[in-house]
Protein backbone atom coordinates (compact mmCIF):
# COMPACT_ATOMS: atom_id res chain seq x y z
CA UNK A 1 0.00 0.00 0.00
CA UNK A 2 2.59 2.59 1.03
CA UNK A 3 4.52 1.43 -2.62
CA UNK A 4 1.42 2.40 -4.42
CA UNK A 5 1.38 6.20 -2.93
CA UNK A 6 5.05 6.54 -3.19
CA UNK A 7 5.08 5.38 -7.19
CA UNK A 8 2.34 8.44 -7.65
CA UNK A 9 5.31 11.02 -6.70
CA UNK A 10 6.18 10.23 -10.37
CA UNK A 11 2.80 11.83 -11.97
CA UNK A 12 2.67 14.23 -9.20
CA UNK A 13 5.95 15.59 -10.32
CA UNK A 14 5.43 15.42 -13.71
CA UNK A 15 2.15 17.95 -13.41
CA UNK A 16 4.30 20.01 -11.43
CA UNK A 17 6.76 20.63 -14.26
CA UNK A 18 3.51 21.13 -16.24
CA UNK A 19 1.90 23.64 -14.05
CA UNK A 20 2.08 26.40 -16.24
CA UNK A 21 0.14 24.49 -19.09
CA UNK A 22 -2.31 24.44 -16.55
CA UNK A 23 -2.64 27.88 -14.86
CA UNK A 24 -2.71 29.06 -19.20
CA UNK A 25 -5.77 26.88 -19.22
CA UNK A 26 -7.56 28.08 -16.66
CA UNK A 27 -7.35 31.57 -17.89
CA UNK A 28 -8.57 30.70 -21.32
CA UNK A 29 -11.55 28.85 -19.98
CA UNK A 30 -12.39 31.69 -17.83
CA UNK A 31 -12.01 34.23 -20.98
CA UNK A 32 -13.86 32.03 -23.50
CA UNK A 33 -16.85 30.69 -20.85
CA UNK A 34 -17.55 33.73 -19.67
CA UNK A 35 -18.21 35.22 -23.14
CA UNK A 36 -20.21 32.20 -23.56
CA UNK A 37 -18.60 29.65 -24.71
CA UNK A 38 -19.16 26.10 -23.20
CA UNK A 39 -16.62 23.42 -22.17
CA UNK A 40 -17.41 20.00 -23.58
CA UNK A 41 -15.44 16.59 -21.87
CA UNK A 42 -15.15 13.49 -22.39
CA UNK A 43 -13.23 10.06 -21.39
CA UNK A 44 -13.79 6.47 -20.56
CA UNK A 45 -14.14 4.85 -17.51
CA UNK A 46 -12.30 6.08 -14.68
CA UNK A 47 -11.75 8.71 -17.27
CA UNK A 48 -15.00 9.59 -18.20
CA UNK A 49 -15.77 9.66 -13.81
CA UNK A 50 -12.94 12.80 -14.22
CA UNK A 51 -14.71 14.43 -16.94
CA UNK A 52 -17.79 14.77 -15.34
CA UNK A 53 -16.44 15.83 -12.21
CA UNK A 54 -15.02 18.54 -13.84
CA UNK A 55 -18.08 19.73 -15.33
CA UNK A 56 -20.04 19.12 -12.44
CA UNK A 57 -17.50 21.99 -10.73
CA UNK A 58 -17.74 24.34 -13.64
CA UNK A 59 -21.90 24.12 -13.59
CA UNK A 60 -22.15 23.90 -9.91
CA UNK A 61 -19.26 25.63 -7.64
CA UNK A 62 -15.50 24.78 -7.17
CA UNK A 63 -14.57 26.40 -3.48
CA UNK A 64 -16.56 29.48 -3.50
CA UNK A 65 -20.14 31.40 -5.00
CA UNK A 66 -19.78 32.21 -8.71
CA UNK A 67 -22.21 31.92 -12.00
CA UNK A 68 -22.62 28.83 -13.19
CA UNK A 69 -21.15 28.31 -16.63
CA UNK A 70 -21.69 25.91 -19.77
CA UNK A 71 -19.99 22.76 -19.30
CA UNK A 72 -21.27 19.08 -20.55
CA UNK A 73 -19.93 15.03 -19.78
CA UNK A 74 -21.04 13.83 -23.16
CA UNK A 75 -20.24 10.65 -21.96
CA UNK A 76 -23.59 11.67 -19.60
CA UNK A 77 -26.17 11.68 -22.33
CA UNK A 78 -26.21 7.42 -22.20
CA UNK A 79 -29.47 7.70 -24.60
CA UNK A 80 -27.42 9.15 -27.58
CA UNK A 81 -24.28 7.21 -26.41
CA UNK A 82 -25.69 4.12 -26.80
CA UNK A 83 -27.55 5.38 -30.10
CA UNK A 84 -24.59 6.57 -32.07
CA UNK A 85 -22.88 3.26 -30.75
CA UNK A 86 -25.06 0.96 -31.69
CA UNK A 87 -25.79 3.14 -35.32
CA UNK A 88 -22.29 4.31 -36.29
CA UNK A 89 -19.33 2.42 -33.91
CA UNK A 90 -18.05 3.20 -30.63
CA UNK A 91 -15.42 5.36 -32.33
CA UNK A 92 -18.14 7.71 -32.76
CA UNK A 93 -19.74 7.79 -29.86
CA UNK A 94 -17.98 11.61 -29.02
CA UNK A 95 -17.34 12.80 -32.49
CA UNK A 96 -20.83 12.94 -33.26
CA UNK A 97 -22.05 15.10 -30.06
CA UNK A 98 -19.02 17.27 -30.81
CA UNK A 99 -19.96 17.77 -34.12
CA UNK A 100 -23.80 18.55 -32.60
CA UNK A 101 -22.85 20.69 -29.72
CA UNK A 102 -19.46 22.46 -30.06
CA UNK A 103 -18.67 25.58 -32.05
CA UNK A 104 -16.11 28.46 -32.11
CA UNK A 105 -15.18 29.69 -28.62
CA UNK A 106 -15.78 26.20 -27.26
CA UNK A 107 -13.38 23.92 -25.23
CA UNK A 108 -13.06 20.21 -26.10
CA UNK A 109 -11.29 18.60 -23.01
CA UNK A 110 -10.45 15.11 -23.34
CA UNK A 111 -9.37 12.56 -20.51
CA UNK A 112 -7.29 9.14 -21.27
CA UNK A 113 -5.11 7.29 -18.95
CA UNK A 114 -3.40 5.41 -22.17
CA UNK A 115 -3.64 8.46 -24.77
CA UNK A 116 -5.01 5.35 -27.09
CA UNK A 117 -8.76 5.53 -27.49
CA UNK A 118 -9.82 5.79 -30.99
CA UNK A 119 -13.36 7.50 -29.96
CA UNK A 120 -11.13 10.20 -28.35
CA UNK A 121 -9.04 10.97 -31.34
CA UNK A 122 -11.86 11.05 -33.27
CA UNK A 123 -13.52 14.09 -30.85
CA UNK A 124 -10.65 15.93 -31.23
CA UNK A 125 -10.45 16.09 -35.02
CA UNK A 126 -14.23 16.06 -34.87
CA UNK A 127 -13.92 19.70 -32.99
CA UNK A 128 -11.29 20.62 -35.09
CA UNK A 129 -13.30 20.63 -37.94
CA UNK A 130 -16.23 22.66 -35.75
CA UNK A 131 -13.24 25.63 -34.55
CA UNK A 132 -13.18 24.14 -31.18
CA UNK A 133 -10.35 24.63 -28.91
CA UNK A 134 -9.19 21.07 -28.11
CA UNK A 135 -6.92 19.86 -25.16
CA UNK A 136 -6.28 16.72 -23.51
CA UNK A 137 -5.08 14.77 -20.14
CA UNK A 138 -3.31 11.86 -21.10
CA UNK A 139 -0.64 9.35 -19.74
CA UNK A 140 2.99 9.25 -21.47
CA UNK A 141 3.44 11.00 -24.48
CA UNK A 142 3.76 10.96 -27.09
CA UNK A 143 0.36 9.03 -28.00
CA UNK A 144 -2.60 9.37 -30.59
CA UNK A 145 -4.58 11.62 -28.49
CA UNK A 146 -1.63 14.21 -27.56
CA UNK A 147 -1.00 14.36 -31.20
CA UNK A 148 -4.69 15.28 -32.21
CA UNK A 149 -5.41 17.80 -30.10
CA UNK A 150 -4.00 21.71 -30.03
CA UNK A 151 -2.58 21.22 -26.35
CA UNK A 152 -2.00 18.22 -24.00
CA UNK A 153 -0.68 17.69 -20.47
CA UNK A 154 0.92 14.23 -20.48
CA UNK A 155 1.74 13.05 -17.02
CA UNK A 156 4.57 10.14 -16.43
CA UNK A 157 3.42 6.78 -14.58
CA UNK A 158 1.36 4.30 -14.54
CA UNK A 159 -2.39 4.13 -15.18
CA UNK A 160 -3.77 4.82 -11.96
CA UNK A 161 -1.53 7.41 -10.86
CA UNK A 162 -1.85 9.30 -14.02
CA UNK A 163 -5.90 9.03 -13.02
CA UNK A 164 -5.07 10.39 -9.93
CA UNK A 165 -2.80 13.12 -11.01
CA UNK A 166 -5.65 13.97 -13.23
CA UNK A 167 -7.81 14.94 -10.66
CA UNK A 168 -5.05 16.92 -9.28
CA UNK A 169 -5.09 18.90 -12.06
CA UNK A 170 -8.92 19.21 -12.82
CA UNK A 171 -8.80 20.65 -9.33
CA UNK A 172 -6.11 22.78 -10.33
CA UNK A 173 -7.75 23.74 -13.32
CA UNK A 174 -10.90 25.12 -11.58
CA UNK A 175 -8.75 26.96 -8.50
CA UNK A 176 -7.50 28.99 -11.71
CA UNK A 177 -10.33 29.15 -13.53
CA UNK A 178 -12.46 30.75 -10.38
CA UNK A 179 -9.34 33.20 -9.62
CA UNK A 180 -9.38 33.84 -13.35
CA UNK A 181 -13.11 34.78 -13.48
CA UNK A 182 -13.27 36.83 -10.24
CA UNK A 183 -10.59 38.87 -11.72
CA UNK A 184 -12.49 39.35 -14.77
CA UNK A 185 -16.00 39.78 -13.28
CA UNK A 186 -14.11 43.20 -11.01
Amino acid sequence: MLEHIDDASQALESLRLQSAVLARWAQTLAHRLASGGRLLAAGNGGSAAEAQHLTAELVGRYDGERRPFSAIALHGDTSAMTAIGNDYGYDEVFARQVRAHARPGDVVVLLSTSGKSPNLVAAAQAAHEVGALTWALTGPGPNPLSAAVDEALTLEGRNCHVQEAQLIAIHALCEGFDACVAEEED
